[in-house]
């Protein structure tokens, strides 16, 4: 499977609660944080919610 580096670039403090949630769910909780997941349909779909707050790269 790929692997895709997905990095907070932007505060969730304006965001919607369901936005916040997204953010918090994936385990990002400082900006420039980064965390390496395994490429998912899901996680596409949590990305695509928040994909103004987050940088993705491959891996």
């Amino acid at each position: 499977m790929e692997q895709v580096k997905v990095t907070l670039v932007k505060s969730t403090i304006a965001c919607l609660p369901k936005q916040k949630a997204t953010v918090a769910a994936l385990g990002l909780k400082k900006i420039n944080q980064s965390k390496v997941f395994t490429d998912s349909n899901t996680l596409r779909g949590q990305l695509a919610l928040v994909s103004h707050l987050v940088k993705v790269e491959k891996v």
